[in-house]
């Protein structure tokens, strides 16, 4: 069954036999085509939080308490842990790409059985199966896009999935603020069912057009063709440094191991193991799903008590969220791994700190046109985490696994960030109507423990090539070092790159 799904074409080069320089514009049209995965992650993150706070949908749905409606939003979680979890072992013997295809499939079943529920039961199987393929789509895309990026842009190419998974939610909070003033008491399955039409464009062309990753290739052996595809990304001479690097430490870590799961808990692959699953898990316990799925009741205890005015607001989260992701795109890769998280940290925890001075404020003076002001702290928390932790959990979990390892190893981290994900959807509706304010206490306090972690636990990887990461974090400590082969694949790089900017440059030039 395998043999049929995964790609076997030849990819063979042009006929011309030519070299060719670094083609930015094919790195960057592969990102954002495969990012459709990330759009579709952003829509599903956002497409609820209005729905669940709607009479309507409550009258039709009637769920028995805050644990009913939690489980609604939460059980999509555990769909995105078994989804994230069987990427790893899809990834490794379909290939990514045809892995993104087989999960926009499940996708469109898990959409169409939501828009067509009338019951808490019916709504919560298609936002499980849903979570199947947003799980895929969580480990798949930033695991195919870290391996056709060149080590000196990988930031700025996740930080490019970040915006489009970014632009989703912005959208899609349009989107249902557009649709809640529908005269129908089922506006509310008119966004759960259009969200089909990406995912089979998406689904299409991972199938047809999307080329495999050249990792996957060498693994499969595949080598004239991982040549062609590196060439096309980075160029001729970069990529054929680039395949006898790559070449020789899938051959060496396959002497080492035979790429178990049980490996990913042996001597110093544990160490990795415990960086990627907590900077993945911080991601989510610091608090961004607690504001971003129940936006509308922190508004409304905050002062704001009209529903439209909220939903507003809510959808103001959308805007911060798309502009505030473009920030990482063009510095991310200036600064370091743990600088960026440390500075994000220091503003989402001020953020936190404010929201709840402002919710004791309107619970002591309810009329208070300063209550208003609640909007602010929301707002500064989700640009302070986009720019920071976002993109670079992602990046960071993506990156620093052995090849041999870092399909599994990244579906594993996915995994901890979504039964994270689900926890904190889970618990936050009941812990905030037993504690107030107390639920964004908790969250600032763990965003403190947090700093300490990546102060003092992080390795930084900034600028390091994916096959740099065994050395880095001493799994392979018999590896002589590369350090001339890297510097000139890496000066290679970044030489073709300066021509294809200036390419891009010249073009537009004459197109003005």
């Amino acid at each position: 069954m395998i043999h049929l799904i995964k790609q076997a074409k030849p990819i063979r080069p042009p006929s011309t036999g030519r070299k060719r320089l670094a083609n930015l514009r094919y790195v960057y049209t592969l990102t954002a085509f495969v990012s459709l995965g990330a759009f579709l992650f952003g829509w599903d993150q956002g497409v609820m939080a209005m729905i669940i706070a709607d009479d309507r949908w409550l009258k039709l749905m009637q769920p028995a308490n805050d644990w009913s409606v939690g489980f609604v939003i939460s059980i999509y979680n555990i769909g995105c842990v078994i989804g994230a979890m069987t990427t790893g072992y899809f990834a490794d013997a379909c290939g990514r790409e045809r892995t993104l295809s087989l999960a926009s499939t499940v996708f469109i079943v898990g959409a169409l059985l939501q828009a067509a529920s009338y019951t808490i039961a019916q709504i919560s199987i298609g936002r499980f199966v849903l979570g199947l393929g947003v799980g895929a789509y969580s480990a798949g895309v930033p695991l195919y896009i870290s391996e056709i990026s060149p080590a000196e842009l990988r930031g700025r190419i996740v930080g490019i999935e970040l915006m489009i998974l970014c632009f989703g939610e912005m959208v899609v909070f349009w989107i249902v603020y557009a649709f809640y003033f529908l005269n129908s008491d089922d506006w509310w399955r008119l966004p759960l069912a259009i969200q089909v039409i990406p995912a089979l464009i998406l689904a299409f062309g991972c199938w047809t057009w999307v080329p495999p990753s050249p990792r996957w290739l060498v693994a499969e052996e595949r080598y004239e063709c991982a040549l062609e595809v590196l060439s096309r990304l980075h160029g001729s001479e970069a990529a054929e440094l680039e395949i006898s690097e790559i070449r020789k430490t899938i051959s060496e870590e396959q002497v080492t191991t035979q790429a178990s799961w049980s490996d990913m808990f042996r001597g110093p692959v544990l160490r990795v193991t415990g960086l990627g699953v907590g900077i993945q898990m911080f991601q989510q316990i610091t608090g961004t799903n607690g504001i971003f799925y129940y936006a509308p009741s922190l508004f409304k205890k905050g002062g704001i008590t009209d529903p439209t005015m909220a939903n507003l607001a809510t959808g103001g989260v959308g805007v911060v969220l798309f502009l505030s992701s473009w920030i990482p795109i063009f510095y991310f890769d200036r600064f370091g791994r743990k600088t960026w998280f440390q500075f994000g940290l220091i503003g989402m925890f001020s953020a936190l700190i404010g929201i709840c001075v402002l919710q004791q404020h309107a619970m002591d003076n309810p009329n208070s046109p300063v209550n208003n002001a609640i909007v602010i702290f929301p707002y500064m928390f989700f640009t302070f985490f986009n720019m920071s932790w976002s993109s670079g959990s992602w990046a960071y979990a993506a990156e620093i696994f052995p090849i041999s390892l870092r399909a599994k190893g990244n579906a594993l981290c996915t995994a901890s960030l979504w039964i994270s994900n689900f926890v904190v959807a889970q618990v936050s509706p009941p812990i905030e109507s037993a504690t107030g304010y107390g639920l964004y206490v908790l969250f600032a306090i763990i965003c403190v423990v947090a700093f300490f972690f990546v102060r003092f636990a992080l390795v930084e990887t900034r600028g390091r090539s994916l096959e740099e990461m065994a050395e880095l974090f001493g799994i392979d400590e018999n590896r002589k070092p590369q350090d001339i082969e890297n510097s000139v694949r890496q000066g290679l790089l970044q030489s073709n790159l300066r021509d294809e900017d200036a390419t891009l440059v010249d073009d537009e030039s004459e197109n003005f």
